[in-house]
């Protein structure tokens, strides 16, 4: 057959160009490298698993003639499952979550497929989730098969695969470091296993993201649930553990935040020309941050994920980045007015409490308002304001739980966040935001008073 001529969409999955880096890497010694993935036909790696996971279904015979492919996806594995069902004669449902951009959505809805958006701030387990809706979907529907990328493993055969070789054959066996944002961890882990069977001393870095468990699972072995709480980024970080994630095969977690992550998906468009997603900004700004452990003469390769044109809507649309704080402002930002507070650990309520010994703590700790808790998770927060209308409605509220009143949690922002972007955040209905500093593992209440302090 004639060169690059394909007998359908699905041929031309994989075999990737490696692009290097220039500006975003000036300072580092080592070469660096993307294996820029938005050039597969569903822009982005996802693509490669896919299409492995319903070939093998189909060899084991659990994907049938006519049948409906049910998976929870963030965007991009449902596309790639997506077009591969439009070749083969599949129907697709798809469950995702309501933190997923809205491009993501239309995008599988392009191609025919049925979206179900859930709640993001859920339990794997709760039936809410958009783990659980797939899962009881594909007991209900006739026909029907769940891919799980999560623990089928087809998903890390697919990279160890493709990936890793092609990796291996580009940089012509000269890799030293690959540098992955983990999620599902079929890519790092397919990837970074076939590079270490050729070179046992590639080091292998995994991105996370703080409110992911992955991290200090792979430091101590623990899978604390005090380390889960919703993120923005996408695509990488989880709240369980993937059987597709071999931790002996990951070196190293590197925790980036949600801003970071944001800022630097920018920069890589505007500095690289290479228009990605907020997976590659969030491995790129972990790139950066391990830095120290690059030397000249080493080979650096860096995964891209997915294309930026699913994210116009939120990393691309400046209003959101404002929004969201993290636009860079010039002047003082939240780290400034957070320096001289006296309390850094959280004063909270728990919802078991009553709404009086909300009271009397607020009272003890001058406070106007308090942050909620279970289990030393914030899921709400009480305004004594608020609590002082519902007791005069109706005095009993007194004695109640705290749960039956309370008010919606305040939000977390980036310590980072410029004052002039936080300062409509706080409103009557909002009056404080809760400012986390991720490398210190603080959080600090900032109310309109700390606010008008600094402005």
């Amino acid at each position: 057959m004639a060169f690059n001529v394909h007998d359908s969409i699905l041929g031309t999955i994989g075999r990737t160009p490696l692009v290097r880096l220039n500006k975003m890497v000036a300072d580092i010694p080592a070469t660096v490298y993307a294996k820029v993935e938005t050039f597969n036909p569903g822009h982005s790696i996802k693509d490669r698993m896919a299409i492995r996971m319903i070939e093998d279904a189909e060899k084991r015979g659990v994907l049938k003639p006519g049948g409906t492919i049910i998976e929870g996806t963030s965007g991009n594995t449902g596309m790639g499952l997506a077009i591969a069902a439009i070749v083969k004669g599949y129907r697709c449902i798809f469950t995702t979550t309501d933190k997923q951009s809205r491009e993501k959505v239309d995008a599988l809805r392009a191609f025919g497929a049925e979206v179900i958006v859930c709640p993001t701030d859920v339990e794997p387990e709760d039936p809410r989730s958009y783990y659980s809706v797939s899962s009881r979907l594909e007991r209900e529907t006739p026909n029907a098969w769940k891919p799980n990328q999560y623990d089928n493993l087809s998903n890390s055969a697919a990279h160890y695969e493709t990936t890793g070789p092609e990796i291996w054959e580009q940089t012509e066996g000269r890799v030293d470091h690959l540098v992955v944002g983990v999620g599902t961890g079929g890519t790092i882990c397919g990837t970074g296993r076939y590079l270490k069977e050729q070179k046992p001393g590639v080091k292998v870095w995994g991105i996370d993201t703080y409110g992911s468990v992955f991290k200090k699972y792979k430091e101590t072995g623990i899978l604390d649930k005090h380390e889960i709480y919703p993120y923005v980024t996408e695509g990488i970080g989880e709240d369980f553990l993937p059987q597709n994630v071999d931790f002996s095969v990951i070196d190293h977690f590197e925790k980036v935040t949600d801003r970071d992550a944001a800022i630097t998906t920018r920069e890589i468009v505007r500095q690289e020309g290479i228009w990605v997603g907020n997976s590659a900004g969030s491995a790129m700004a972990g790139l950066r941050q391990l830095r120290q452990h690059f030397k000249a003469g080493e080979t650096v390769v860096v995964i891209f994920h997915d294309h930026g044109t699913r994210y116009l809507g939120k990393i691309f649309n400046p209003e959101w980045m404002r929004r969201t704080g993290y636009e860079p402002v010039p002047g003082p930002t939240a780290h400034t007015l957070v320096r001289n507070k006296r309390v850094a650990d959280i004063v909270g309520v728990p919802v078991t409490a009553s709404v009086d010994q909300a009271l009397r703590q607020m009272s003890e700790n001058n406070f106007s308002q308090i942050p909620v808790t279970k289990e030393d998770r914030i899921v709400g927060s009480l305004s004594e304001s608020h609590a002082y209308a519902c007791i005069v409605r109706d005095p009993a509220v007194r004695s109640q739980p705290v749960q039956a009143v309370m008010q919606k949690a305040f939000p977390y922002v980036d310590i980072e966040t410029p004052v002039e972007l936080l300062a409509p955040m706080i409103t009557p209905e909002n009056p404080a935001v809760l400012v986390r500093d991720f490398p210190a593992n603080k959080v600090y209440v900032l109310t309109g008073y700390d606010v008008l302090q600094a402005i």
